[in-house]
């Protein structure tokens, strides 16, 4: 079947117009999560019926691409898309990486006026976890927060995907301990902003041999640091299938004790085309709008995938035969739903913790938060520290001689996720940790001035205790394998000045502020953007 155009060059110009001059109607409500369900703010019950809007990034291990097209900073391409995803019957879409400097005001309003939600990955292509290299550093933590922070003001943000399948296979589920502390901590982040609830959770993939595991994992321990709800990636259902042979009905049954929502956050094989979507009418069917809370299609874009529902040319759409298919069924899919002020909530408490073993790589344990003001302590306190403006092929290099000469120089910064081990520093930057281990090897050696050296790849310097750093510094312990739980400092505490570092300034200086958290300890979180004064847990700290 031919394509259909469904946009002109002269429509697109009037289109354009239209919605420039039409008056903003208000804000949409905030969806709410309610035990296993999403609620508009009235009661009733919000089902997904979404599409994953963007180019490229999905399709790819985002540490393998550095480019990519944000598409909520588009206005032109928002003005083109948004008519037709409101046809489509579309009422929420997944964006996988957007720029967090941009202005994405306009494309929001647009999605706001047309009643359709958003579901937005934290990660980028260069800023995410690497599964074969897994890690959660102040740097993420920072990338990650910017998304929050530019999106967290718009009513229709539904919620933000820490992860997309970081673990895909049996010898990749060390990764997901880093994800998950990424989850907590930018729930954290959330809330000691002020920003209002606003959900943190996971897309996974479907791999039978760990899709259990992932579930449980991630939902598991306190809530602090579980994910508010989970996405499910799945591609089982093809052509035309049915409720048991797709496995849906297994699939439902596993999460039919779940304490939080679930959806699919892609769905739609394709390999019979076009394809019929006949699948919509089970996931908002009967036997699974008690379980499921809807589901995302991928994708709207047609690319060399073939997964497209409209094909774009010379900024032009035209829809495809996938578009009328699933439009179809959307129009015919009816979901029962239940009023919140009828719901009661009966699973409230979180899956256990998988075991450790031969297919299961991450303990319970997390890696540590990311805390910011801990690292320039522990970089204002070493006798020997790396040359600057190393690269980071350098920087890997020298990690690998100064740790193999003397493994315990480097125990500070080392992860083991299977046992739940982390340095108190494993989570600074690449530059900083290899500081941590040449002042380890120095030390070690009775800092002879050789053993700071390292093909004049390190240099000698004054080490200083600011004010403030004392006793996060003790916590980490000498050889940085102690747990930190204190803060490093608060404005006018400790009757001392706030400390600063060599190269920081108010702008881009980061602070610490203090959290309730895992199992009743306290948590770090940062901040990197002015801020007012805050209120968490009836002690006022300061943003700087």
């Amino acid at each position: 079947m031919k394509s259909s155009r469904i946009v002109s060059v002269v429509a697109t110009a009037a289109l354009s117009c239209a919605l420039l001059i039409t008056p903003a109607s208000a804000d949409l409500p905030p969806i709410i999560i309610k035990g296993s369900h999403f609620f508009f703010e009235n009661g009733t019950q919000f089902f997904i019926r979404g599409v994953a809007y963007q180019q490229d990034v999905s399709q790819h291990d985002t540490s393998s691409i550095s480019t990519f097209v944000d598409p909520l900073a588009d206005v032109a391409g928002c003005q083109r898309d948004v008519p037709i995803l409101k046809e489509l019957g579309t009422n929420a879409i997944r964006v996988y990486a957007i720029n967090a400097s941009l202005d994405h005001s306009a494309c929001m309003r647009m999605l706001q006026d047309a009643g359709i939600y958003l579901i937005q990955d934290l990660s980028n292509p260069s800023s995410s976890i690497n599964r074969d290299s897994p890690e959660w550093t102040t740097d993420l933590f920072n990338s990650y927060a910017s998304v929050i922070d530019a999106m967290a003001s718009y009513s229709n943000v539904l919620g933000f995907f820490a992860g997309n399948e970081v673990t895909n296979q049996v010898n990749n589920t060390n990764a997901s301990a880093f994800v998950k502390a990424a989850v907590r901590d930018m729930k954290a982040y959330i809330k000691a902003r002020g920003y209002r609830p606003i959900g943190v959770g996971y897309a996974t993939n479907d791999d039978a041999l760990i899709r259990t595991e992932l579930a449980h994992y991630f939902n598991c321990g306190d809530y602090a640091s579980a994910v508010d709800f989970w996405g499910y990636n799945i591609y089982s259902w093809c052509g035309y299938s049915s409720y048991t042979t797709s496995g849906y009905d297994k699939r439902t049954e596993e999460f039919a004790n779940y304490s939080i929502p679930v959806f699919f956050a892609e769905y739609g094989c394709n390999t019979a085309m076009p394809r019929p979507f006949t699948e919509v009418q089970a996931i908002y069917g009967v036997n699974m709008t008690g379980v499921w809370s809807g589901g995302i299609v991928y994708m709207y874009f047609q690319e060399a995938n073939n997964y497209g529902l409209v094909s774009v040319a010379g900024g032009v759409a035209s829809k495809l035969p996938d578009f009328t298919a699933l439009s179809k069924q959307l129009a015919l899919a009816t979901s029962t739903s239940t009023p919140l002020v009828d719901y009661t909530i009966t699973d409230t408490s979180p899956q256990a913790c998988p075991t450790v073993n031969q297919d299961w790589a991450a303990a319970s344990t997390l890696p540590p938060t990311a805390n910011i003001d801990l690292c320039k302590c522990m970089i204002s306190s070493l006798s020997c520290v790396s040359a600057p403006d190393l690269s980071g092929d350098d920087i890997a290099t020298l990690f690998g001689t100064v740790c193999g000469l003397d493994s315990n120089a480097c125990a500070g910064i080392a992860t083991n996720a299977s046992s739940g081990s982390y340095g108190a520093y494993s989570m600074c930057q690449p530059s900083q940790k290899l500081s941590f281990a040449f002042d380890q090897y120095y030390k070690a050696r009775g800092k002879a001035a050789s053993a700071c050296d390292f093909n004049r790849n390190a240099r000698i310097k004054s080490p200083s205790v600011p004010c403030g750093c004392s006793s996060i510094l003790n916590e980490a312990g000498p050889k940085g394998t102690g747990t930190v739980t204190s803060m490093a400092t608060i404005t006018g505490s400790f009757n001392c000045p706030p400390f600063s570092f060599a190269g920081s300034n108010k702008k881009s200086a980061a602070s610490a502020i203090i959290i309730p958290g895992h199992r009743k300890r306290f948590l770090w979180l940062l901040s990197s953007a002015p801020r007012a004064i805050s209120m968490i847990a009836g002690i006022t700290f300061k943003f700087f």
